[in-house]
């Protein structure tokens, strides 16, 4: 790229980021009030400062729609599933289950909000682990706020390795690393998405009840990051495809068995925990009277999982269902500055038959007709379930497209890239500390950490290269920067305030996760430059 890296350059590169949070944040707009003000600056600074052409322009919108429909093919069903649920009133039931499963309170919320969340985002990923959740946690007495909060933060740690390895592919895909270059680059990603993994626990405990809920959790959170991230680090050094999925699955066998434990086989409850909603409460004396099991109210989600591993994990079965893949093509574009977009046969694919979003609709319509026929929904169900889930679907569906739209501009205008050179050229010999906040930014405007790894892998490893660093260790902050960067990107924020039923909050809910993402990014900056110190 030709346009100099300046502070005017540089400023105007970040204009649309900066409003953005401002609106969000500042003066606690919804997403779906921001993004079109946000995607109009990123319009007009793409075209006047950067030399961005209209056809340039018009492609990375429609890029950005086409990705947007991607994503709201995931957040729909999920909405849906959640309302058939809802409309059985299954999650009563599910509510005096877990409390079955263990009396202890935050073990609960840790079980579900953190050790599933991480299970679903090592088979599922795109941002289904948070729209999944929020509703389970407000079925649970959590505070709808909180809801979306804990699942955010529980689940960005499985964001490398997770949904099969997707990013970690990305990455090596960029870099074309090998050997053992490849095997150091997987133990520091490794190292930094462990951290994100032991500061989610803490943070479970710390909001539930501060000195409290560490004093009670901290035990649990030791056993379980121990279990996640220190297995995932020694299998990634044997298979990297595997070893998140190895080690969520068997994170929910550990929650399970420390539910039984003396420990957490205790009632243990904070009744001024700012995390839950008191009001939210079911009878011990309902569960008697209730028509469904626990089993058979999350009979839906059993369902939702057995499609989703028998396809994804069954080789043949993945390749029987892959026959219809639906994409578009773009031309090669260029700014006047020379920033190039190469053309792309097939932007962004839909295989149709093994997307997650139609594991949700199948999952869906057997949660209809099964509850259907167990008596629980009544006449005009059908009805209330399908206009509720458009009600809070179409919404959300506009600030999804315009949100991603802004990003695709910015990153096709060059000014996403001019950011990263402008941090670089800026820290020098102290880039080991930013490198970590590269893969956030990545992940920040694309809401995922394999487009942050193919946005910056090969930026990362020239650094590298540059300043005489250690290649595995910037490209392993690199994919553990965009793990944490999920947790405060605006698209994953309105996937779970979407279906939790509160959209226009995702500027409340930035403002606690953000503190958090942060932190741990500067934490692994400060790990970096230790090891470098070192070396």
């Amino acid at each position: 790229m030709q346009l100099p890296v300046s502070v005017l350059n540089w400023t105007l590169a970040s204009l649309p980021i900066a409003v953005l949070l401002i609106l969000l944040v500042s003066y606690r707009w919804g997403v779906a009030e921001a993004s079109p003000i946000a995607l109009g600056i990123s319009l007009i600074t793409g075209a006047v400062f950067f030399g961005g052409s209209l056809p340039l322009l018009a492609g990375e919108v429609a890029k950005g729609i086409w990705s947007g429909v991607t994503v709201m093919a995931v957040v729909v069903p999920a909405i849906l599933i959640f309302e058939v649920t809802s409309e059985a009133k299954a999650f009563d039931i599910f509510r005096l289950g877990m409390q079955k499963f263990s009396p202890n309170e935050l073990l609960r919320i840790v079980a579900v909000g953190w050790v599933f969340a991480s299970f679903l985002q090592g088979v599922t990923g795109f941002g289904v682990p948070v729209a999944i959740v929020a509703p389970l946690l407000i079925g649970m007495g959590v505070k709808k706020f909180w809801a979306v909060t804990l699942p955010l933060i529980g689940h960005a740690w499985a964001c490398t390795f997770g949904t099969l390895a997707v990013a970690w592919e990305a990455l090596v895909f960029q870099t074309q690393i090998a050997g053992e270059v490849l095997l150091r680059t997987a133990f520091w990603a490794a190292i930094f998405t462990w951290l994100m993994n032991f500061a989610a626990g803490f943070c479970f405990c710390w909001f539930y009840a501060g000195r409290r809920g560490l004093r009670n959790g901290l035990p649990a959170v030791a056993a379980i990051s121990l279990l996640h991230g220190g297995g995932q680090l020694i299998l990634s050094q044997y298979n990297q495809v595997l070893c998140n999925f190895i080690m969520s699955s068997s994170g929910l066998v550990l929650i399970w068995l420390l539910g039984r434990t003396d420990l957490y086989n205790k009632p243990f409850s904070v009744p001024e925990s700012p995390v839950m909603d008191r009001s939210v409460t079911v009878s011990a004396g309902d569960a008697d009277s209730q028509p469904l099991t626990l089993r058979q109210a999350f009979l839906p989600y059993c369902v939702l999982l057995a499609v989703t591993l028998t396809v994804l994990l069954i080789q043949p079965v993945k390749q029987a269902f892959s026959f219809l893949q639906i994409g578009f093509s773009f031309p090669q574009t260029a700014t006047a500055f020379g920033f190039v977009n190469p053309a792309v046969g097939r932007y962004a694919p839909i295989t149709v038959f093994t997307h997650s979003g139609m594991f949700l609709f199948i999952a869906s319509c057997f949660g209809y007709f099964y509850f259907r026929g167990k008596g629980v929904i009544k006449d005009g169900g059908l009805k209330r379930i399908f206009t509720k889930t458009m009600d809070k679907a179409a919404p959300a569906t506009i600030a999804v497209i315009l949100l991603i739209a802004m990003s695709r501009v910015m990153g096709g205008t060059g000014q996403v890239l001019l950011l990263a050179q402008g941090a670089a050229a800026a820290t020098g010999r102290y880039y080991g500390f930013f490198a970590p906040f590269i893969g956030v930014l990545g992940a920040f405007m694309t809401s995922s950490n394999m487009a942050s790894n193919i946005l910056f892998g090969n930026f990362q490893l020239t650094m590298s290269e540059l300043l005489n660093l250690s290649t595995p260790l910037l490209l392993g902050a690199q994919t553990g920067g965009g793990a944490i960067g999920n947790v405060i990107c605006p698209g994953n924020v309105l996937l779970g305030t979407t279906t939790a039923g509160i959209l226009g909050s995702e500027g409340e809910i930035l403002k606690v996760v953000m503190v958090v993402g942060l932190i741990v990014a500067a934490i692994c900056g400060i790990v970096v430059m230790t090891v470098q110190a070192m070396s």
